[in-house]
């Protein structure tokens, strides 16, 4: 098989690598001999029924000089191979256009993937517009295995079966599966016309009897195709292996047709050729395994093998940052000899459980839509997409960057196709993108009437800068993220439009050099024939990594070594081809952290398994991702991988010879830069030689590609023929004080990187579950005033709530304020929201300057600080002192010196109350203080970087100007409001107790500005429901971000055009004394609920976040439970999801159960629950906990005696929530809104969450300023699909 061939011989036949992108489809050919064929053409097209095929035929035609008619199945007699990546997948799950599907599940749990982690996806969108799920029909089977649990007491379990699992642990079976049941539904979902089928039953990954069984039926009744959760994913989690089951069900059967359509196309089906497809870990595999869980990166997989193979080899071991900005979207990945692979991913709502290249997608590239915004140049997250495309395409597009690049002179329409405009037929047009810059200069001018006048020129050019800072902030992201420099590594461009750019954001990235292959422009397609042949194999595990279990971790990964080779050998591959390299995926026992690790370069020792030593290897990477380890904590295996690969990638590169003579220009046209218009040659690539030079301005044209070489870079070809370009360190742009539309947004950028940056340093420093793994912190950056300046991440409860922190600290310290010195902090009275959250400050001083220039804040919700319950979350407290340890102003770091003793001595000052402890986890509570105080030194550095650069004046003054930036955008919202709405409004709503929440908003339509007064509200209850100012204050701002409806800087402008109003002693600013957990996870929701109420937003969602804790002295759970979402006036709540204040993701099923002593018994929406309407709310959800053993239960929440509000005419109220104890004596007993009751083993725990209340009266045709469809949705514009480990580090991160 031609997979045995030595890599470098010259090809006997004819080699394709294809990459079928979204617009274009890329082919890279090898012909007989040696000769290279480079082609590119559209995806789709009128005049032929698949591009491959086409690309296939041109290349054969024109190689052999014979007409090969395209109505006729090609010859594959002259073929050697064919290799393709394709986007297939990914668009029929983008466009939900997969196969019509049935889920079948244990039954109880009909809702879980629909309630999924129970996060919603943007915290600020009040629609909650989610990507719809991808089965029409579900189908519930009676059957059901349990954990076993030493000491479980639970009645009857001591007589069930007891399964041995493949994790090396063990499972009862508590229900057998009922196949005769089965039967009759199955046959109902063919009748209907349903022909795929996805399985997930609990537990499957460990005892995939049942799942087997159901398959064998499903076939056997005429199922065309059948996943099974465990098959496709076997490792723990329920939710992310049945979506991976889903997609698979979903997207295999689309991949099929499409493979069937292709092998039409040849003769004798391609039989005899080997035809191998990427997958989305980055390895070939034969067309026959390619499915659709493995292939939703198939297509920009091959660019990171493309530039891992080319640019990290001839940059000698320089770790790569992979860029490629193509029209619609930019991808951003990392190499440093090693693929980083993800083995959980998102894409279009769905989470696929498999290994994936760590491929980010950031921007929309080419196609970003350019905006200005309330004082800020914006650079996407909107697309034109390929239709109408930019304004310079000729059909009437939007501004984009493209059109900027086009308009600077960056871009040469005479090098360009003429296929642009209605016909088709026209050239790229620089007047219209002119024009369009033309109307967005006068905008601007309208809008600063006292700014200097941009010039159109200048407004292109300053886009283009915004953009590029955009762009920089994630790759700062992606190598902070692991403990790496981003200046320390070469930038690898490809894609046709990172070429303008790269230059750019290397220098930004103080990178010294980019390199750009010469088949940059294909680099997808070229790394398809670079890469290898991959075969997996995985097995699940719960065993702890100690000598005991090392023989069963050594046989199972001979096993699964065995398996890669045979598949291998059966491809043709020798012994002398295959490699293989194990993993083994590990945490820290008790943390969610895990690691996929090699033991490369780890070999065996004495105290390690004969595979390696993968304990050096997981503290190791450990250290280095984390900055610490845990030396005395054992370390858990949650599966074994290894991974076989067949080499069977080409190099086919051969030097050039040098020319001899210099460079010739092509013509010399005026391109803008920084230093204004300047005379810039154009050379063709194909003419340049290996030694030739070329300094900048300069542009470099391809045939796929233009590359702009800026001023003070030099670009210089390689041996083979690619391009190095050498960064210089350019003209030094000078700033000042005073406002410039640009430096604005770059700033805000800057800003938002310092926050998100030091968000990262805290996070790989702590060492606490709540901060590592649940990210529930927020780092913060101040003016010197103590105003907020940026905050990330977006945590609504902490929304402004710092700012009234350090603000209190300058009040209160005053001169007492040193240099040195580090503040504690989490007093309501203060700015706290509640004691567990504590908050670091520190002041920032320059020389020469008298008080603080800056402050940095960092604040961090830890597991216990105290009080009367494990926690700190106490449902019945009293008083503020029984809720934990109390710091109003308190000096953590004095003079440079972390102040152990007191801080230590205070943690456990609760302990001194009676009936009360001190803090129930020092250790974790100092070294989490430590991380805060880290992540701030790193806020302070990069701070000071910038003032270093431009002057502490320049770095105030636009402090100062983004905080106005955002105070113009609320006030532009309020003048709206007016207009629209009246400049009085007021509404009011209650706690369960009876508490009233007033307000009455007062609105002055010139100025923009509000009164918002909250006099009538209730007074301080006795109970824990009292909300501090800071909460009330971050409640507004969240209100006020969602009803902007745009991204704008969360800041201290959002409340410079308000005036709040809250009445001393009341429920939302009581006494220094008063118990205020509460107030901070409940109150805090109907203070949300009166402010949209008053608008007239939405309906009422939950308005709770449904607390539940259970434990004992050694320890509890703590989780939070979602409900239905309110509805709007153009479209119905979504139901089972968190609202407003809380984002927090639920434990998965599968987990639960094996960490605590509980059996989930039911886990779905609570039908009837939504409010009716024009528009419906959101149904709540029904939760059963079952428990194992006696432990205490803890209930705190709210809306179990008012009901979620309707809006808008006969919109009806949601239902109330409902907290049931089913006593295992046949007792039910209502436990109330705020209960704390010990329990028995059998006892179950019901909670019914709300609903959310219904928008408008049936009739009703719905708010038409507002308008639209309840199918069509309301989710944000069309915008590129962001994937990766960023993504999902921000989904995590605002998921508290």
């Amino acid at each position: 098989m031609a997979a045995a061939a030595a890599a470098s011989d010259p090809p006997r036949g004819f080699q394709f690598a294809i990459d079928r992108g979204g617009t274009f489809t890329d082919v890279f050919a090898r012909c007989p001999g040696g000769r290279v064929r480079v082609l590119k053409l559209l995806s789709e097209d009128p005049g032929y029924r698949d591009a491959p095929t086409e690309g296939i035929r041109r290349v054969l035609e024109e190689e052999r000089g014979v007409s090969v008619p395209r109505d006729e199945p090609l010859d594959t007699s002259g073929i050697e191979w064919i290799r393709m990546g394709t986007t297939v997948a990914t668009n029929a799950l983008l466009e939900r256009r997969g196969e019509r599907l049935a889920l079948l599940v244990t039954r109880g749990f009909r809702d879980l993937l629909h309630i999924g982690n129970q996060a919603r996806p943007h915290i600020f969108d009040l629609e909650v517009a989610v990507p719809e799920v991808l089965y029409e029909e579900v189908i519930e089977v009676d059957e059901r295995l349990i954990p076993y649990q030493p000491g479980c007491r639970l009645p009857g379990t001591e007589t069930l079966p007891r399964l041995e699992g493949s994790t090396g642990t063990s499972l009862l079976l508590q229900q057998p599966l009922d196949l005769g049941g089965l039967r009759r539904a199955l046959e109902g979902v063919l009748a209907r016309g349903i022909r795929s089928l996805a399985v997930l039953l609990l537990h499957s990954y460990a005892w995939p009897g049942h799942e087997e069984q159901v398959g064998a039926l499903a076939r056997e009744l005429g199922f065309r195709h059948v996943s099974l959760s465990s098959g496709v994913a076997g490792m723990v989690r329920a939710v992310p292996r049945g979506y991976t089951a889903c997609a698979d069900a979903y997207l295999t059967p689309c991949i099929h047709r499409y493979l069937h359509g292709f092998r039409a196309g040849f003769r004798d089906q391609l039989q005899g050729v080997p035809v191998l497809f990427m997958r989305s870990d980055g390895g070939l595999t034969p067309m026959e395994h390619f499915s659709g869980a493995r292939a939703i990166l198939s297509g920009p997989a091959g660019g990171v093998v493309g530039y891992a193979i080319t640019t990290y080899g001839r940059q000698g071991g320089q770790p790569v940052i992979g860029f490629d900005m193509g029209g619609t979207s930019t991808d951003v990945s990392r190499y440093a000899g090693e693929y980083e692979h993800v083995f959980e991913a998102s894409t279009a709502g769905v989470s696929i459980q498999a290994p994936q290249l760590d491929i980010n997608t950031v921007a929309a590239g080419g196609g970003s839509r350019l905006f200005f915004r309330s004082g800020l140049f914006v650079v996407g997250p909107e697309s034109a997409g390929a239709h109408p495309g930019p304004a310079c395409y000729r059909k009437g597009g939007p501004l984009t960057v493209t059109d900027a690049n086009l308009c600077l002179g960056r871009l040469l329409p005479e090098y360009f196709p003429r296929i642009f405009g209605p016909g088709e037929d026209q050239p790229l047009c620089r007047e219209a993108a002119a024009r369009a810059f033309g109307d967005m200069a006068t905008t601007i001018r309208a809008f600063q009437a006292t700014a200097t006048t941009l010039s159109v020129e200048e407004v292109a050019m300053g886009f283009l800068r915004v953009a590029n800072e955009a762009m920089c902030r994630p790759i700062r992201a992606l190598t902070q993220a692991r403990g790496h420099d981003a200046a320390q590594h070469v930038l690898a461009c490809f894609g046709g439009a990172g070429g303008q750019h790269a230059c750019a954001i290397a220098r930004a990235l103080g990178m010294s050099r980019v390199f750009i292959h010469k088949y940059s422009g294909v680099l997808s397609a070229y790394g398809l024939a670079l890469a290898d042949v991959v075969q997996e194999a995985q097995a699940p595990c719960a065993l702890r990594y100690e000598p005991p279990a090392f023989p069963r971790l050594e046989g199972v990964l001979a096993q699964l070594e065995q398996q890669c080779r045979d598949a291998l050998r059966a491809q043709g591959f020798t012994g002398e081809q295959i490699r293989t390299e194990a993993f083994l995926h590990l945490r820290y026992e008790g943390t969610d952290c895990a690691l996929m690790c090699s033991a490369k370069g780890y070999p065996p020792t004495p105290d390690s398994c004969r595979a390696g030593d993968f304990l050096a290897a997981f503290t190791s990477r450990y250290l280095v991702e984390f900055g610490f380890t845990i030396p005395d904590r054992p370390v858990v295996v949650d599966d074994l991988r290894v991974r076989g690969t067949g080499s069977s990638g080409i190099r086919c590169e051969t030097p050039l010879a040098p020319s001899g003579k210099p460079p010739r220009v092509e013509t010399v046209t005026r391109c803008y830069f920084e230093e204004g218009y300047l005379e810039t040659p154009v050379f063709l690539l194909e003419e340049l030689a290996c030694d030739h030079t070329v300094p900048g301005p300069a542009i470099i044209i391809d045939k796929n590609s233009t590359i702009v070489v800026e001023p003070g870079c030099t670009a210089s070809l390689t041996p083979f023929g690619d391009i190095s370009i050498a960064i210089g360190s350019g003209t030094p742009r000078p700033v000042g004080p005073q406002l410039d539309p640009v430096q604005l947004s770059i700033f805000s950028h800057r800003f938002m990187s310092i926050a998100e940056q030091m968000g990262r340093i805290l996070q790989r420093t702590a060492i606490s579950t709540n901060i590592k793994e649940r990210l529930d912190f927020s780092c913060a950056l101040f003016g010197p005033d103590g105003g907020l300046v940026s905050n990330a991440p977006h945590i609504p409860v902490h929304l402004g709530a710092m700012q009234e922190t350090v603000q209190f600290q300058i009040r209160n310290l005053g001169e007492d304020l040193r240099e040195g010195d580090v503040i504690l902090s989490n007093h309501p009275c203060a700015g706290g929201s509640h004691l567990p959250d504590l908050t670091v400050i520190t002041p920032v001083f320059w020389p020469g300057v008298p008080k603080p220039v800056f402050f940095v804040a960092s604040r961090g919700h830890h597991a216990d600080i105290g009080g009367i319950t494990p926690g700190s979350m106490p449902p019945h407290s009293k008083a503020l002192r029984e809720e934990g340890a109390v710091f109003i102003s308190f000096k953590l770091v004095k003079d440079g010196i972390f102040q152990e003793e007191a801080v230590r001595e205070a943690l456990l000052a609760p302990g001194r109350v009676p009936g009360c402890s001190g803090s129930r986890n020092l250790p974790d509570n100092l070294s989490d203080l430590r991380a805060q105080v880290a992540a701030n030194q790193k806020g302070i550095q990069l701070v000071t970087d910038l003032i270093r650069l431009h002057g502490l004046p320049v770095v105030q003054a636009y402090m100062a100007h983004i905080q106005a930036n955002a105070e113009v955008a609320v006030r532009e919202m309020l003048k709206g409001f007016a207009a629209r709405w009246g400049t009085a409004v007021e509404a009011e709503d209650h706690m369960d107790d009876g508490s009233p929440i007033r307000l009455r908003v007062q609105v002055d339509p010139q100025e923009g500005s509000a009164v918002f007064d909250f006099s009538g509200s209730g007074p301080e209850v006795h109970g824990n429901c009292n909300a501090p100012r800071a909460i009330t204050l971050s409640a507004l701002i969240y209100c006020l971000r969602c009803l902007v409806g745009q991204d704008i800087p969360l800041n201290q402008g959002c409340l410079a055009p308000v005036r709040v109003v809250i009445p001393k002693g009341s429920i939302l600013d009581p006494s220094p004394e008063a118990a205020v957990v509460g107030g901070n996870v409940l109150t805090s929701q109907r203070v949300v609920d009166v402010i949209l109420r008053a608008f007239g937003v939405c309906a009422a969602s939950q308005g709770c976040m449904n607390n539940v804790t259970f434990g004992t002295a050694r320890g509890g759970y703590y989780e939070t439970v979602a409900g239905g979402a309110g509805a709007g006036p153009h479209w119905h709540g979504r139901s089972g999801v968190h609202t407003h204040m809380t984002n927090t993701r639920i434990t998965d099923p599968e987990v639960l159960e094996l960490r605590y002593p509980v059996v989930l018994r039911r886990f779905e929406l609570r039908g009837g629950s939504g409010g009716a309407g024009r528009w419906r709310g959101g149904e709540g959800v029904r939760r059963e906990l079952q428990f194992r053993q006696e432990t205490v239960l803890s209930v705190l929440s709210e809306r179990r005696v008012t009901r979620p509000y309707g809006l808008r005419g006969e919109g009806s109220p949601g239902a109330p929530g409902l907290n049931l104890l089913l006593r295992r004596d046949g007792r039910t007993i209502n436990l109330g809104p705020k209960s704390s009751v010990p329990v028995e083993p059998g006892d179950v725990f019901l909670l019914q969450t709300p609903g959310g209340g219904g928008f408008g009266s049936p009739e009703d045709g719905g708010d038409p300023q507002v308008g639209g469809d309840p199918e069509e949705g309301t989710g944000p514009p069309r915008s590129f699909a962001e994937r990766g480990s960023l993504f999902e580090y921000r989904r995590a991160q605002e998921a508290v």
